[in-house]
């Protein structure tokens, strides 16, 4: 008997599939114009999903990078609650439901899932890509307003993945503070970008107010060492480029790095990491640098070299985003 297919390729499979039957221009055209509205900065008060068209060309489009940098938030996540496994999951805007995917990639298994969002056509959509994955079929896709009126049933997990943005200040207090009541752990993940990192400082600072400690990636719950406007911390995912992704951007590339900023936080016990990678390692002669935030609430760059032997070779492996020192070297 054959192993079922992990979910990021039955995923790929389900949203190429999508795209039959739907003209390349009108599929690029909906994508182009969905990314304007997306990336506006005053929030929306009607959903940007209009109708199947306008679905079926942003999931093909954007489903696998959101996948792709919600899995990452999670994983890191799981690395510091290795005992646990979310028994019930709420994706408030989930959408067409790229993070129940990323959920089900990081905890395989069947459980109670529901997913919220406002556009009708979004849930739809969901409800026939999840109906390729047994795990997701049970799964419950429902029409909800995001935003103040929201109210949650209890839950392990909940996930708020780029929808912070699509929202008035007092709505994301709202869903931050409503996501607080009703889970034992929230996952939110926005774009790497300025904006979006203040977003998810903001939505940190309403959870460990609530009684949350932060499980990822900081290595501590305080404040974030980053002065406000000189930086931001984010992330970076890679994302294998479909034939939509290269006629919308242009290039050759059959990859690109999604970034995104992120908070898991948990009313769990947790072991967060020692210390986190917070830029690309340089890779010199003899060395590895590395930029870190630290458990004492700093940033600082660490130095290794060949003399520091098996630390070393870590270092070499290191991406991103990983927490430092690995566990096999931490002493």
């Amino acid at each position: 008997m054959n192993a079922p297919a992990p979910p990021a390729d039955t995923l790929r499979t389900a949203l190429a599939g999508l795209l039959d039957g739907l003209p390349p221009k009108t599929a690029a055209q909906a994508v182009e114009r969905l990314i304007a509205n997306y990336r506006g900065t005053t929030p929306t008060h009607a959903p940007i999903l209009r109708d199947r068209s306008d679905v079926v060309a942003y999931a093909a489009y954007r489903m696998p990078a959101t996948f792709e940098a919600v899995r990452g938030a999670l994983e890191a996540f799981a690395d510091a609650v290795p005992e646990w496994t979310p028994a019930s999951h709420v994706d408030v805007g989930g959408g067409t439901g790229a993070a129940t995917w990323a959920v089900n990639a990081t905890w395989p298994g069947a459980r109670p899932v529901t997913v919220l969002d406002w556009a009708e056509p979004a849930l739809a959509l969901g409800r026939e890509i999840a109906a390729t994955n047994p795990e997701l079929t049970p799964a419950e896709w429902q029409r909800a307003r995001i935003g103040a009126a929201l109210t949650l049933e209890s839950t392990d997990l909940v996930t708020v993945s780029y929808v912070l943005g699509e929202l008035t200040a007092a709505d994301r207090a709202w869903v931050v503070s409503a996501a607080a009541v009703a889970a034992q752990a929230v996952v939110i993940i926005e774009p790497g970008t300025p904006d979006g990192y203040a977003r998810v400082i903001e939505a940190r600072d309403r959870l460990v107010g609530a009684g949350f400690h932060v499980a990822a990636p900081c290595p501590h719950s305080a404040a974030c060492p980053i002065v406000p406007g000189e930086d931001w911390c984010h992330f970076s995912a890679r994302v294998s480029r479909s034939s939509l992704h290269r006629q919308v951007k242009g290039g050759s590339l059959a990859y690109e790095d999604e970034k995104f900023s992120y908070v898991a936080a948990t009313r769990l016990p947790a072991d967060p990491a020692a210390s986190r990678v917070v830029r690309r390692p340089q890779i010199r002669k003899g060395q590895v640098l590395l930029d870190l935030c630290g458990p004492d609430e700093s940033l600082h760059r660490e130095t290794v070299t060949k003399r520091h032997g098996p630390l070393y070779r870590a270092a070499r492996d290191a991406d991103w985003g990983d927490a430092w020192p690995p566990p096999a070297e931490e002493d």
